[in-house]
């Protein structure tokens, strides 16, 4: 019994390493690209294109630069952008509701849009139903809230604006990361001994068919909905470095890969993200379920579109093999 207990850990320690190191792969060279970015102050430059989509959903062209920050590096870069702007660029509840709702869908493109492509997913798809559905569900809010008069007052800011909010020290940007790569490796590891005990009790098959209706909607298989929970609870970086480890070994099929890795990329880590933008003064109503119900009509209105496209198209536009470790598709 201790020897199959075992191997049944340095099983996960095989496999928790090797989906770590590609997630980390991916996440290197785009980590340190984004830190050069700020550097330079060339975000900034990239901010300017977006006032136009700010004005569209009812918010202050300056606010670009928050959604700027976010699409290339991450929620908490975003945050204090947004800090440093909020003293001159005073915003309402249900402005900061819209503002919340696009970071949270798209948010740090280039790591998790490598991502889904290292699974197979086409990045292009990705990355324009990302930014389309910020932007769609950004102005179906601010028409809501604007047409019934809800969240008109101030925002309710529980953060202060940091003193000097510039790029941290290169020593301690480089900790950051390092301490930032080693808690993703120990919960990767954690989620696959997690997944493997809760699939020997029989709770994976249990929750895989307290699940099915739902996941006969939006059109996600049994073999992926665990991995989908851990994506939307927790965020990309996780559940898709098990979608990465799933779609190489062929466990998991490519059409659920895609799906999966669509729903969590309008809708992922759903606690800590979602609480985040609650203290930048946005309200649930947009951040929680809105996002939530949209991301699932969506998926469901894309599964009923894919099943009508020639596969040819599909191959070709949506879905594909996992890259190799040669990277080709």
């Amino acid at each position: 019994m201790f020897q199959r207990l075992l191997e049944k850990l340095l099983a996960v320690f095989k496999d928790g390493t090797a989906a770590t190191l590609t997630l980390f792969k991916v996440m290197t060279p785009i980590v340190l690209a984004v830190r050069l970015l700020q550097e330079f102050d060339l975000i900034s430059l990239l901010a300017k294109p977006l006032g136009p989509a700010m004005r569209l959903v009812g918010l202050p062209a300056e606010m670009g630069l928050v959604w700027a920050t976010a699409l290339l590096n991450n929620i908490y870069s975003a945050m204090i952008v947004f800090l440093s702007l909020l003293k001159d660029t005073p915003v309402t509840s249900a402005q900061a509701t819209v503002l919340g709702v696009m970071v949270l869908i798209a948010h740090g493109l280039p790591v998790e849009l490598s991502i889904a492509r290292k699974s197979g997913p086409r990045m292009l798809f990705q990355a324009v139903s990302r930014v389309g559905s910020a932007l769609l569900l950004g102005w179906m809010l601010s028409t809501v809230y604007g047409r019934f008069d809800l969240l008109q007052g101030p925002a309710a800011v529980l953060l202060q604006p940091e003193v000097g909010t510039g790029p941290a020290p290169w020593g301690s940007w480089l900790l950051d990361q390092l301490v930032n790569f080693a808690s993703i490796y120990a919960i990767i590891l954690s989620l696959l001994g997690l997944m493997r005990l809760l699939e020997a009790v029989g709770v994976i098959g249990l929750m895989n068919r307290m699940l099915r209706p739902v996941l006969r909607i939006i059109g996600i298989g049994p073999k992926a909905s665990a991995i989908t929970v851990i994506g939307l609870t927790l965020g990309i970086s996780y559940g898709g470095g098990l979608i990465i480890h799933g779609a190489r070994s062929g466990e998991i099929d490519r059409r659920d890969i895609f799906y999966s890795l669509t729903l969590m990329g309008i809708t992922h880590s759903l606690i800590e993200d979602t609480l985040l933008l609650v203290m930048l003064g946005g309200d649930l109503s947009g951040l929680l379920w809105a996002r939530l119900a949209f991301s699932l009509v969506f998926v469901a209105l894309l599964v009923q579109l894919a099943r009508r496209l020639p596969g040819r198209f599909c191959d070709r536009f949506l879905w594909g093999p996992p890259e190799t470790n040669g990277g080709q598709q």
